[in-house]
């Protein structure tokens, strides 16, 4: 890759390096309130910065609440160009996972974008994602307008989508316009792949989470017979040469993978540097075909 095949531009105006931070780990076990040790939680989040990432990706549920703030108490006043994206439309009952559900009452979706500015500490976000195309409480086209009309209103700068359909992606298009979508994609999980595919045709960044995983999904078995051999030809992780597939496999992938630890971080920035031969993306590729 070239230095500048090294960034990418969200809504045409934010330059950031294509491999950002996912900050959900940062919580408590199931995501569910603050993450344990506290001051590790500050030194990853400053450690990222300080390595170069120029994106961070958190969420209102995350916590709920306690992932925002974590970042504003570490990184606020942001670096200029330090862009933060956050979601809204998920609510939790409590620590049980199947307490999670999704909302699209659009006063809600206004004050969930309203409450994370204010625990971000930011007067715009500077991406918000609407967080799922899953609520039925109300129309998808009038989710998606209420953030159209946020960011008519400078609350939000950038709108996303997380979750959605390809049929969803048009909708949404058609109201306002998207600078990003994220969605589940990894080698041993190919969900997000016709969402990328669309991106891609619609020239606007693709965010894929859980985006180095290599052990769980449906192809793990068979990542375990091509992966490591590829890291081994290239002095690396598996969990590098997955992000390194990521990053070749599309010109519009911005891969946002989490930790805990400041020298994994380090390891997926070095990722930017490995080049895959023609032969070993196909390899990659090929998992995925039965």
């Amino acid at each position: 890759m070239s230095t500048e095949d090294n960034y990418l531009r969200i809504g045409g105006d934010l330059r950031v390096m294509r491999v950002g931070y996912g900050a959900m780990k940062l919580t408590g076990d199931q995501v569910w309130g603050p993450y344990p040790d506290h001051d590790q939680a500050l030194a990853v989040l400053r450690g990222a910065v300080d390595a170069g990432v120029q994106l961070i990706d958190t969420a209102d549920v995350y916590g709920p609440h306690t992932n925002e703030l974590l970042i504003r108490e570490a990184l606020h006043p942001y670096p200029s160009d330090l862009v933060i994206a956050t979601k809204g439309g998920f609510v939790r009952g409590g620590y049980e996972y199947d307490t999670l559900g999704a909302v699209g009452n659009v006063n809600y979706l206004r004050q969930s974008a309203h409450m994370s500015a204010q625990r971000l500490g930011v007067e715009a976000i500077d991406l918000y994602y609407l967080h799922s195309g899953t609520a039925t409480d109300a129309p998808f086209e009038d989710q998606v307008g209420a953030l159209a009309d946020l960011r008519n209103e400078g609350v939000i700068r950038n709108v996303g989508l997380s979750n959605v359909t390809i049929e969803q992606l048009r909708v949404a298009r058609e109201i306002v316009p998207i600078a990003a979508v994220t969605a589940l994609f990894n080698v041993t999980v190919r969900i997000g792949v016709e969402l990328r595919a669309a991106a891609e045709k619609a020239d606007i960044v693709f965010s894929p989470w859980h985006p180095v995983t290599i052990t769980d999904g449906p192809l793990a078995s068979r990542a375990a017979e091509v992966v490591p051999s590829i890291a081994t030809a290239h002095g690396a992780t598996v969990q590098q040469i997955a992000l390194a597939w990521q990053l070749q496999g599309s010109t519009h992938s911005l891969p946002i993978p989490g930790t805990t630890s400041i020298g994994h971080l380090r390891q997926n920035l070095e990722a930017r540097s490995i080049t895959l031969t023609n032969t070993e993306m196909k390899a990659l590729d090929k998992i995925a075909i039965s």
